[in-house]
């Protein structure tokens, strides 16, 4: 949306902003002011609508604002109208704030980078620039605002729980923002923030409010007077309040009855579900502070705000809010965020001795530095007398865990086409219900019936074409399908994600915990001695005493709790190998300065044989380990000597990077290829003794960088991480359904190519090409190269800005091009994005294995997947995978917690089983919620034919009848036909997405032409009958209710409500047959059974003629209803066999030839057959220019409307 402006004297007053830029959250605010007039005029409609405009408002919020309010300024607006991305309005109050402080000094004012750059909870971006508004302009608009008191206001609005301040400077609104994006350098953390004075507190309190994570529990009466106030409760309203009217007493009183107990069900879930997740989230505390003045004050933790330095208990706590670590450790269990139960050592923020080297804080790159709201903190350690300090940085729900309740809270719609359509499929039924309501005023007119007859019969038409249960029958199947979901241990937080699930495409998997085991098993240590690799040791503790082996002992996070010695998996098979003690001095705190301690096992082992001191080595500090790093390191102080030593583990290739080159084997590459492509774990270790000049202070300020240089390279450990045995069957039964998978890892990227092959992710037969992209350097372009997997050369583009084009390099073979799978790592990843992000599509369509991503990265590719039209799920252990499992369309945390937040799905059942068992799941809901659709549209209309027949002569259905239609059958039917479960196998094909798909529309519009002729058949052959007399009406409709008409047309439409019903109920390949399904088998037999007798009892009852009021036929034309029970068995064959050509393959391939469809409208499928079709590329053996490679995409161009045009813009622009 564009902003709207006013000018005035030759300046722009801007009324509207956009905020959160190009992000889920991105809004567009438009301020208006209260226009007096426009209110008095809605005040006097609503009088004359007896209220019905506020209720047209309630659901109309954008409506409200334009009839009540004129537009202005931004700087002038009480009001702001608010609309997200998807369309969706919100009416927000602006307010203002007095301080005792100028605002500007309490927030500092906002960089331009930061305004445009961040998003919501820290990342707002406004589409006014600073050059948008001229000198004089601002001083205009900012000249009364200059007062002390002026500046000393804050003004805002709140929107889903975020502060969105105004920016006086940019004339536009921004998201309240902290230490999170202010960004300030590591060194503010210890030279400023040492604790607020009391003013600035108080100050900080009313700008921040609470650090409270609040979950509103509406009241039942709030809840009732929302859940009334629903378009489709109103219709209910209306339906019953007009059916008695008609004095259609008894049916209405049981809709009512009906509503009633589903509306007190709905509020008791809908309450219970917000007290559960209040519970869960619900956390207040005594903290202690530190104030400025060093004085220590303990305060309720919804009192804190950011910059507060906050005493971290010795005994641990649970974070009540967002905090950055600067002195001591802390052991804290994160899985309430991650879903992973393994306990994270944090450590403090780095403290650069040169301010030179100073660098920003980044919430992401120190998070191991960081303490997040809603962990548990195990253990705390200090040093001496010290205490365990942390800075507050971000409270209530800006807090990481305030974030995530509010996705929960606020979930981004899913934009499922299934919703969509069945919103137009109601609209359609409307429009046909006013094409009842002509004919009826048309025939009631004729009749000459009276205008009160004529409206209410005609606004009956409504109630009868548009059936009020519909929304309802629709969740049946979901229900149905969460707690099937719920007893095989899968959770869900988001039931309407369960029929998204039916559509994936494509399925994302983290490696180690997910494909593979969480242990891994320690293969052998691989040591490096004089430039060159000894042969594999398979027992680590037979090494002699040196660095390699102090290396494995301290290089780890691992510390005791409870007795037992707990960490990261990998650390315990390293630390296990070695065969060492661990000891930790006290439980809090350390009296002789060294936290950690690690020695032999035999406890007469000392430094060398002539001492009597102990061979124990400190761990002093740790670096801990970051997958954005992929290292970790430590300094240790071996007891007597006399310096000491930094040890690191990590990434071979980081490693490597990072050591002397003269220590490094000269076959480091060929050695590390051995191992990684059998698909091992391989982990580099390095050391170097430090300067003896270094103290025990300075090792705990001294910077990452200046220790982690110029090591010796000490060897390789290896180790294995089996795949876990439901991974290679679950792959091929994934694959085999034409489910795509990918494997998206943190790991060495051979190791990740390897487990890809050993289950069954690449085929055997399939070629392995490694993507290798380089970025730009001062004399290198950013090039890609492409290299087979076994092949000693490689192939690849080279970015030339002089001479713009592409330099091409050859392989020594041809390829062929439906048998490769590209491999590449989260480096090349980002040199892709960032320099050939028109190649994108291509590599992610063939991409299968992406190693070394970062958690961001893991996000990026969800997110180009997604785009290339892919559904996407994703399924990991819920440590780096977070913010994939939350972007996928349907993400499996594999977790032990039963309500992690990290993802829509959790399985207690720790490997990829749960896979297809979801996307069963799924595709029996998705085909369950077509199939009551589907019924519940033809129940409508079925309906609706018979009472327009019925009109016709002035007659209609009595009460029971319409009661025996509405409860015995159609919500027996509705209840019972959504129980059948998933169907044991996964086909190929999936299940259909669209309700107004030409297979759906066609069987749907022949069903309507069979229901109706088969009616006016019924109703025709009264008329062949020499005994039939035709119904002279009465003024009294009710008189006109017991006639043969009547018999005829609603016996037949109470056959066809179950024929179709069962016609409806598909089985294989989605769901289990219609006869596994018992309950729903024997309603329809009991119905048809029941029908049968209403249509051959042959003597005279009061059930059918005083209950029913329904004409008895077979006491005196016998032969009649046998007539009659032909035509409806013709009726039933003609149903079913519709459905079952309609659902053959071939019915549907004629279609497609029919609509003569040339493009596909799935991306994916585009540039898939781009790359099959173009035998060139990935480049082969010869030398193509840029304008060359533009023609030779020609056709994927036009295909996707020559989206890949902006290569050449591309390309230009990235060298530059």
């Amino acid at each position: 949306m564009n902003s709207h402006s006013y000018t005035v004297a030759g300046m722009a007053h801007k009324s509207s902003c956009t905020l959160n830029l190009e992000t889920d959250e991105e809004m567009v605010c438009t301020g208006y002011l209260v226009h007096k007039t426009k209110k008095i005029f809605v005040t006097f409609f609503t009088f004359l609508s007896l209220g019905i405009l506020q209720l047209v408002f309630y659901w109309k919020k954008d409506w409200r604002i334009y009839c009540t309010c004129s537009m202005c300024p931004l700087r002038k607006a009480e009001i702001l109208l608010i609309k997200n991305k998807f369309g969706e309005f919100f009416i927000e109050n602006i307010k203002i704030v007095m301080l005792s402080t100028s605002v500007d000094t309490l927030l500092g004012k906002p960089s331009l980078e930061a305004d445009t750059e961040a998003g919501p909870g820290g990342d707002a971006q406004s589409t006014i620039s600073e050059d948008e508004i001229d000198v004089d302009e601002s001083q205009v608009l900012i000249h009364s605002e200059n007062s002390s008191e002026n500046s000393c206001k804050l003004v805002y609005f709140e929107h889903r729980k975020v502060k969105y301040v105004w920016n006086k400077e940019k004339q536009a609104f921004h998201p309240l923002t902290s230490y999170d994006v202010a960004t300030p350098a590591l060194s503010t953390f210890y030279t400023k923030l040492k604790g607020l004075p009391e003013d600035e507190q108080k100050n900080k309190q009313l700008i921040y409010g609470e650090n409270d994570i609040y979950v509103e529990v509406k009241s039942y009466k709030q809840l009732f007077i929302e859940e009334i106030l629903n378009p489709f409760y109103m219709f209910q309203v209306f339906s019953c309040g007009l059916w008695f009217v008609e004095h259609y007493i008894f049916y209405a009183v049981c809709i009512i009855v009906i509503s009633a107990v589903s509306l007190t069900i709905s509020l008791y879930e809908t309450h219970k579900q917000a007290v559960t997740l209040r519970d869960m989230v619900a956390h207040t505390s005594k903290v202690k502070i530190l104030k400025s003045n060093e004085s220590l004050c303990e305060v309720d933790s919804q009192e804190l705000v950011p910059g507060d330095l906050l005493i971290i208990p010795a005994n641990g706590c649970m974070m009540s809010c967002d905090a950055v670590l600067v002195s001591g450790n802390c052991i804290v269990n994160e899985s309430m965020l991650t879903g992973e139960s393994v306990p994270v050592t944090k450590t403090p923020l780095p403290n650069p001795p040169d301010s030179n080297k100073d660098v920003d804080y980044s919430p992401e790159i120190h998070k191991r530095h960081t303490l997040f709201c809603g962990t548990k903190l195990i253990q705390t350690r200090h040093y001496g007398n010290e205490k365990v300090k942390a800075v507050v940085l971000r409270t209530g729900f800006s807090s990481t865990k305030g974030q995530l309740i509010r996705s929960i809270l606020f979930p981004k719609p899913i934009g499922f086409k299934f919703y969509k359509d069945a919103l137009k499929f109601i609209g359609a039924l409307f429009a046909i219900s006013a094409i009842g309501i002509v004919y009826t005023i048309f025939v009631l007119i004729k009749d000459g019936a009276h205008v009160f007859d004529i409206i209410v019969k005609a606004l009956d038409i409504i109630t009868i074409a548009v059936p009020p249960a519909l929304p309802a029958a629709m969740t049946v199947g979901t229900v149905y399908a969460q707690n099937r979901l719920k007893a095989a241990k899968i959770f869900c937080i988001s039931p309407q994600r369960i029929n998204v699930c039916g559509k994936l495409k494509l399925f994302c998997f983290d490696k180690t915990g997910t494909l593979t085991e969480d242990g891994l098993d320690m293969l052998g240590v691989v040591p490096v001695l004089d430039d060159h690799f000894l042969p594999l040791l398979e027992h680590a503790d037979e090494l002699s005493r040196g660095p390699f082996l102090s290396c494995m002992a301290t290089c780890h996070s691992l510390t005791i709790i409870d007795g037992i010695i707990s960490g990261d998996p990998l650390d315990l098979k390293m630390f296990e190998a070695t065969k060492w003690l661990l000891q930790e001095q006290g439980k809090d705190k350390v009296d002789n300065m060294m936290p950690t301690i690690v020695k032999p096992t035999t406890a007469d082992t000392y430094i060398n044989s002539d001492s009597q001191t102990p061979y124990e080595i400190g761990i002093v500090r740790q670096f801990p380990f970051s997958s954005s790093l992929q290292r970790m390191s430590v300094i240790t102080r071996t007891l007597g000597a006399p310096n000491m030593d930094v040890y690191m583990k990590g990434a071979p290739e980081m490693v490597v990077s990072m050591c002397n080159k003269t220590t490094v084997p000269s076959k480091f590459h060929e050695e590390l290829h051995v191992y990684t492509e059998k698909g091992l774990r391989v982990i580099g270790l390095a050391w170097r003794p430090l300067d003896p000049k270094l103290s025990w202070h300075h090792a705990h300020k001294i910077s990452r960088s200046e220790v982690e240089n110029d090591l010796q390279f000490l060897g390789l450990l290896i180790l294995q991480n089996m795949l876990k045995p439901e991974t290679t069957p679950i792959i091929h039964l994934l694959r085999e359904a034409d489910i795509r998978t990918v494997m998206v890892t943190g790991d060495n990227v051979l190791t990740a190519t390897s487990v890809a092959r050993d289950c069954g992710m690449i085929e055997p037969n399939s070629k392995i090409i490694h993507v290798c992209a380089s970025p730009p350097s001062e004399n290198v372009q950013a090039c890609i190269e492409w290299t087979e997997s076994d092949a000693t050369t490689g192939g690849g583009y080279t970015l030339n800005s002089k001479a713009d084009s592409i330099q091409l390099k050859t392989f020594t073979e041809d390829i062929p091009c439906s048998k490769y799978n590209f491999a590449l790592t989260g480096k090349s990843f980002a040199v892709i994005k960032n320099h050939f992000q028109d190649l994108m599509p291509k590599i992610v369509q063939r991409g299968t294995v992406f190693a070394r991503m970062s958690p961001d990265q893991k996000v990026q590719l969800v997110e180009e997947l997604q785009a290339l039209g892919y559904s996407v799920g994703m399924c990991g252990d819920g440590a780096n995978d977070c913010g994939a499992l939350k972007a996928a369309h349907a993400g499996i945390s594999l977790s032990e917690a039963e309500a992690s937040v990290a993802s829509p799905f959790t399985s207690q059942i720790a490997n990829i089983s749960c896979v297809p068992k979801l996307i069963r799941e799924g595709r029996a809901s998705l085909v369950t919620s077509f199939g009551v659709f589907k019924y519940m549209a033809l129940y409508s209309l079925i309906q609706y034919i018979s009472v327009t027949i019925l009109y016709w002569i002035n007659s209609n259905l009595s009460d029971k009848q319409f009661l025996y239609a509405d409860l015995a059958i159609t919500t027996t039917v509705a209840i019972l036909m959504s129980y059948n479960g998933p169907y044991p196998g996964l086909v190929t094909k999936r299940p259909p997405g669209s309700l107004l798909s030409p297979v759906i529309l066609i069987s749907i519009i022949i069903q309507i032409f069979i229901q109706a002729t088969c009616q006016a058949t019924a109703y025709g052959l009264l008329f062949t009958q020499s005994w039939f007399t035709p119904l002279q009406p009465s003024e009294d409709v009710n008189d006109n209710l017991k006639c043969a008409e009547n018999s005829a047309v609603f016996l037949t439409s109470c056959y066809q409500y179950f024929f179709v019903a069962a016609a409806f109920s598909k089985g294989p390949p989605y769901r289990t047959p219609l006869h596994s399904n018992i309950f729903f088998l024997l309603s329809l037999v009991a119905m048809f059974c029941f029908t049968t007798f209403m249509l051959f009892w042959r003597k005279e009852i009061a059930l059918l003629s005083s209950f029913f009021l329904l004409e008895q036929l077979a006491p005196e034309h016998f032969t009649f209803c046998l007539m009659l029970f032909m035509l409806i068995i013709v009726n039933a064959i003609a149903t079913f066999s519709v459905e079952c050509i309609i659902g053959k393959e071939s019915f549907k391939t004629l279609i497609r030839s029919l609509r003569r469809k040339r493009k596909s409208k799935n991306l994916y499928k585009l540039i898939e057959k781009e790359i099959r079709e173009d035998k060139n590329w990935p480049p082969i053996k010869k030398r193509v220019t840029l304008n060359s490679v533009c023609g030779q995409s020609r056709g994927l161009l036009i295909s996707y409307d020559e989206c890949l045009c902006a290569t050449v813009a591309v390309y230009t622009s990235t060298s530059e």
